[in-house]
């Protein structure tokens, strides 16, 4: 009899995964079904995590976001270090290379499993530029003898331009290379304990992404190659789903060594991805609100504006994947009011529901991040193991970016457009 059961829960797998379709780029946009594929999305970079240490707290975030029209995940498989490693999300996924949690694994396919039960899609980011989940830069030190890694702030005398430099080296190190393609190799062949489909069958992945924010810093002849090498090898690896780089996009620093139209020029990359951060770049400034927020929604726009730009000339679909901004006046406490935030997210996705209108290479649109109920142990506090995941990284203040379950003005606005693009 049990044979039976689990024969027929195979079969009805495999009817569902039939009834679903895959999301595929034609003619230059998102298509799913045979229609358009518009979305609004969020950032749950922790949802395998938290698939392992609460469980029933990933259901109800899922149900939260669900019930909001949020149908797109942007998600990371992949985190490395060891307990000692500092500013990094714990436990991590592989604490030396090829040395797996195999809970994280299975709290990977928990994730997918119940987004699928929600006819959500997922982009699967597998890397990291910066230290928070491991990343480049930890593969750099496995591959040297496990060198000190100079990590950024919030690290004593911690230098940003430093650290990118030293991640950057990735693109050059045949060894961690070498390590990241059988990672890639182990996800996308991966079959889900849960639901018994594998990875590469399963239209709940939209896309593989290569990184999380990946740049070109000091290293940028080597840092395109790995783009479309890197994009060539899932592609032989799984040909059905779509794959980008998870860009942050033409930043205002030149010296990241990022350029929007060649990074995407690549054939292996199917979309476009680019990120806005308005508060980090120095154009918005939350203590003087009044007056720097007029400018930085001209300079939002204006940014937003020659991304599509260039997704227009390659012909290739576009998503803005992060953006946000703080509590009013800068507040790391979950009851202050977040008045500024909502005029922005409702800035943010009017302004791409209106080109998706007019545009077909806009496609989505993900806010940075979802906290739900998880809160922060105290103001301004760093994340430790043993603290709620929210939706700011480990290395900085929790808090920062968050939208809570209880900021229900912005949840509003969130329900409000992601009904109007989920209609599109």
């Amino acid at each position: 009899m049990k044979k039976i059961i689990y024969l027929l829960f195979l079969a009805l797998s495999q009817l569902n995964l039939q009834a679903q379709d895959f999301v595929k780029v034609q003619n230059g946009k998102l298509v799913k079904d045979g229609k358009p594929y518009h979305y609004l999305g969020t950032n749950f970079w922790y949802g395998m995590n938290l698939a392992v240490s609460d469980k029933a707290r990933l259901i109800r975030e899922l149900d939260r976001l669900n019930n909001l029209g949020v149908k797109n995940l942007r998600i990371i498989a992949a985190s490395e270090g060891n307990l000692e490693t500092p500013w990094t999300v714990q436990p991590t996924m592989q604490k030396e290379p090829g040395s797996y949690n195999e809970e994280l694994w299975e709290g990977l396919d928990l994730l997918l499993a119940e987004m699928k039960k929600r006819n959500m899609t997922a982009v699967v980011c597998l890397n990291n530029f910066w230290p928070w989940s491991g990343g480049f830069a930890q593969y750099v030190s496995w591959a040297n003898q496990n060198e000190a890694i100079p990590y950024p702030p919030p690290a004593e005398n911690g230098d940003w331009r430093k650290y990118q430099h030293y991640s950057a080296r990735f693109y050059s190190d045949k060894t961690a290379q070498k390590w990241f393609e059988n990672h890639i190799q182990k996800v996308v062949t991966r079959v889900n304990s849960v639901t018994k489909i594998p990875y590469k069958k399963d239209p709940t992945i939209m896309a593989w992404q290569l990184a999380n924010e990946p740049e070109g810093s000091n290293n940028i002849g080597a840092y395109r190659k790995w783009i479309d090498d890197t994009a060539g090898f899932i592609k032989k690896l799984d040909p059905k789903h779509l794959v980008s780089i998870g860009s942050e996009g033409n930043t205002p620093s030149p010296e990241n060594g990022t350029n929007f139209e060649i990074d995407h020029q690549s054939k292996n990359i199917d979309y476009c991805t680019f990120h806005l951060w308005v508060q980090n770049w120095g154009w918005f400034d939350p203590l003087k609100a009044k007056e720097t927020y007029p400018m930085a929604l001209e300079k939002a726009e204006k940014y937003i504006d020659e991304h599509v730009k260039t997704a227009q000339k390659l012909n290739k679909p576009l998503v803005l994947e992060e953006f946000g901004i703080s509590r009013d006046e800068n507040s790391y406490d979950a009851n202050s009011s977040v008045e500024v935030r909502d005029q922005y997210y409702t800035f943010i996705f009017e302004k791409i529901y209106a080109l998706s209108q007019t545009t077909p290479q806009v496609s989505g649109v993900n806010f940075w991040a979802w906290g739900g109920e998880g809160r922060p142990k105290s103001n301004r506090s760093i994340w430790k193991l043993g603290d709620d995941l929210v939706g700011d990284p480990p290395h900085e203040y929790q808090g920062w970016y968050s939208v809570y379950d209880r900021d229900l003005s912005t949840q509003k606005i969130i329900n409000e457009y992601a009904l109007k693009l989920n209609n599109e």
